[in-house]
């Protein structure tokens, strides 16, 4: 199993926005920090809006923030929010499965059930799980006065 490049952005996007809690961030921040291009972080950024998991400002002062606590954020949510709406195999597909085996196939069922596990791993897991006292994290994510300074130059 291999996540995509728009749930791996939306857990850095949501891990960069916890360590930052005090203040509103940019979208050019998070960027510059977790290697991404802004109009790939847009539509990421969206998401987690349309989802509930940030709020967003526009304008001038606009940026974003967590909308609720970081305890209260579950990987597992964040992972379905970007995932789900992707087959894991030819058979979960059925506009596009193509699959001679589909009605005998126990493979399928096999593979529904580890996806199942994963999820429920994940639910397991906040995103305070991930930030709450990872000062190594935090020396990556915080944003000093410095690395302001330099990201809007």
């Amino acid at each position: 199993m291999r996540l995509t490049t728009r749930t791996n952005l939306a857990m850095r996007t949501l891990m960069f926005c916890a360590v930052n809690s005090d203040r509103i961030v940019r979208k050019h921040e998070v960027a510059a920090i977790c290697n991404s291009s802004e109009n790939h972080l847009a539509q990421v950024v969206n998401t987690l809006s349309q989802k509930g998991f940030i709020d967003t400002q526009r304008g001038r002062a606009g940026g974003m923030r967590l909308n609720r606590p970081t305890n209260q954020i579950g990987v597992g949510a964040v992972l379905r929010a970007f995932e789900t709406g992707m087959p894991f195999a030819e058979c979960h597909d059925p506009a596009t499965n193509t699959c001679p085996l589909i009605g005998i196939c126990r493979f399928r069922n096999v593979l529904d059930r580890a996806l199942e596990a994963f999820y429920g791993s994940m639910d397991e897991i906040t995103l305070a799980d991930l930030v709450d006292g990872n000062v190594p994290l935090a020396h990556i994510l915080a944003l000093s006065e410095q690395r302001l300074s330099s990201a809007c130059q």
